[in-house]
């Protein structure tokens, strides 16, 4: 055989063996878009991202998740402490132009406006320093916050800056996210509701979210805010304790646990740790989990104050609340030996106090007619 034929056998079998592979390639990349889409068809199906588009961003009415992030002068600051106030949240980029050219106008809107108007908080990305050099001699008076990478900006659907919404003094979206530095600086100037009886009282502490400040796209999803039901099995965790280590609900089967959630800025919750660790050093049936929210050494305080015994586990944000169904402190459910709640969710220390009472006394019941 010739060089000649060769040469045109091994460039045959390139061509051959090159078309085989990209076909592959083809294939492959159909099967992952086919994958996508199913997997986005079925969020949009559960109510999990709405049917809009997301880069719009978190629905009006979207109860939102709450945060703790380190301030750029130093400290930390979780959203949930503004609570009974509406708060403007705008997220920014120090090497976004749009949000270099919006800090002129925004300092002039922070130095004149009134008390009554909104608390403007500031989520940034990128470095410490990064940010210093962004704002300092900016005028911009109000707290900015920096998140590591882009965990806070992906819970409230942030796809580009400067963007932010409005959140009520119940922590939810007062209409869509604004896009852009005209839209963001209207926040400030944005109507409030007609106030109701149910709007006097913060949104939390043992209160339940008035559901009239909801949208129909709210209102349609399948994502449960009102507590699970009785006969659900009760969602898994594995949490960090204060002393470090983790804790899982696992770690309970077999016995009955009264689950509460807590929060150690939210008075209600306060009042009710003496009373759950009496409960807790009392009874052999029927034991005490907390998950509580913030700052760990603020817990830490908290627990010693009060003598705390029992475990309190610390979630980062809302996502176990999510899981159970409910954004509100202090609130419980009873888990029964199998992992299934066994009560409708108790709202408030007086329904979680007498939600346990009630069970123990059942249980004693039981014992004595045997």
């Amino acid at each position: 055989m010739s060089a000649v034929s060769i040469l045109v056998a091994v460039l045959s079998l390139v061509v051959v063996v090159g078309g085989w592979v990209v076909y592959q390639l083809v294939l492959q990349s159909g099967r992952l878009s086919l994958r996508v889409e199913e997997i986005e068809g079925l969020l949009k199906r559960e109510g999990i991202v709405p049917e809009e588009a997301t880069e719009r961003g978190l629905p009006a009415g979207s109860v939102v998740h709450d945060f703790e992030l380190p301030v750029l002068t130093g400290g930390t600051m979780t959203l949930s402490q503004w609570r009974g106030r509406r708060v403007r949240l705008i997220f920014f980029s120090p090497t976004c132009g749009y949000c270099k050219s919006l800090l002129p106008d925004l300092a002039r809107q922070l130095s004149n406006q009134s008390k009554d108007l909104p608390v403007t908080l500031i989520v940034s990305t990128g470095g410490v320093e990064q940010n210093r050099q962004l704002f300092q001699g900016s005028g911009v008076s109000c707290p900015v916050l920096v998140q590591e990478q882009m965990e806070v900006a992906a819970l409230y659907r942030i796809t580009g800056t400067p963007m932010g919404y409005l959140i009520d003094e119940r922590g939810a979206t007062v209409g869509e996210a604004a896009l852009g530095g005209p839209s963001v600086l209207a926040l400030a100037g944005m109507p409030r509701p007609v106030p109701s009886a149910e709007d006097e009282v913060p949104w939390g502490n043992g209160r339940r979210p008035p559901s009239h400040g909801f949208t129909r796209t709210v209102a349609g999803s399948r994502l449960v805010r009102d507590g699970l039901k009785p006969g659900t099995p009760a969602p898994p965790f594995e949490l960090p304790q204060l002393d470090g280590s983790t804790l899982s609900l696992q770690a309970y089967h077999g016995q009955k646990v009264v689950v509460v959630f807590s929060d150690p800025k939210c008075g209600p919750c306060t009042e009710l740790l003496p009373q759950l660790e009496k409960l807790h050093r009392r009874s052999k049936d029927v034991r005490v989990l907390m998950i509580s929210r913030g700052d760990v050494e603020a817990n830490r305080q908290k627990a010693a104050e009060h003598g705390v015994t029992f475990p309190v586990a610390l979630q980062r944000h809302w996502e176990i609340s999510r899981a159970y169904g409910m954004f509100a402190t202090p609130i419980a459910y009873l888990v029964d030996e199998l992992g299934v709640i066994a009560s409708d969710v108790a709202v408030g220390s007086g329904p979680i106090l007498s939600l346990f009472s009630r069970r123990t006394e059942s249980v004693a019941s039981a014992r004595a007619a045997r």
